[in-house]
């Protein structure tokens, strides 16, 4: 069963980022399931974040076949002529189609609302974690970091920094080469279980496993590999936002 969650942006003035849902899904076998998450609950309390049209009802369980379409709308479709390009872009290979692999690296981003899609951070027997992810925020970047971004090399280490005054979310983890240009972000929704685990064992590698040039869009441009370690005692994502407000049936 793979895991990916669901995350809804409020309006302004926050901007607030809430984890709301939760997919689980066994392609092999046909089935898919969503539910949503306590951080359903505190989206609807503190921004007043409605149910989502495609599953409207908070305490129900959606299961499925086929990829419900909200998330199947939010891959490039393997019939288009740059589908393989496409996949060169995300790191996979010219046979994996699977559209939870994809998600899992772009978010599932669109213009057109204010949701994103991340997968379930998995830690090892030793505690140790690995994800994926496309730098975040390099528009917002100085032109010098972004001449930087353009040298960059595959396999190039990354420093890993924690902000504590980002105007924008204020806790941020900011990533930047080796001489100091800093050049974007972690996605904002990792950075609590990221920090959770910088608190326990303080090292956080990243690197970069992926230079797209154009015609690549800008948020397509690095995707970048970040390894940690987590203590015994924190399983990643697993506090209440995370948790499914309706259990397996």
């Amino acid at each position: 069963m793979k895991t990916l969650f669901l995350a809804w942006q409020a309006p302004e003035p926050t901007r607030a980022w809430f984890p709301i849902g939760r997919l689980d899904a066994a392609p092999d076998q046909n089935y898919y399931r969503f539910r949503y998450t306590g951080g359903a609950l505190q989206a609807h309390s503190q921004s007043g974040m409605a149910p989502l049209v495609a599953f409207p009802d908070f305490q129900r369980q959606y299961e499925s076949p086929e990829l419900f379409p909200l998330f199947k709308n939010r891959v490039l479709s393997s019939s288009r002529r740059d589908f393989s390009e496409y996949l060169g872009w995300l790191g996979l290979d010219a046979s994996n189609g699977d559209p939870i692999a994809m998600l899992a690296v772009t978010g599932g981003e669109r213009t057109t609302d204010n949701l994103e899609v991340f997968p379930k951070v998995e830690k090892d027997a030793d505690g140790a974690f690995k994800l994926r992810f496309f730098l975040h925020g390099m528009r917002h970047v100085s032109s010098a970091a972004r001449e930087r971004c353009a040298r960059l090399q595959e396999n190039e280490p990354l420093r890993v920094m924690v902000e504590m005054d980002n105007p924008v979310t204020r806790l941020a983890l900011a990533l930047h080469t080796d001489d100091y240009h800093m050049i974007g972000w972690a996605p904002r929704y990792l950075v609590s279980d990221l920090m959770h685990s910088v608190s326990e064992s303080p090292i956080l590698n990243a690197r970069v496993i992926k230079i797209n040039e154009g015609p690549a869009p800008l948020n397509r441009r690095v995707l970048v590999e970040m390894r940690g370690c987590a203590g015994d005692d924190f399983e990643p994502m697993t506090s209440p936002d995370f948790r499914p407000l309706i259990q397996e049936t």
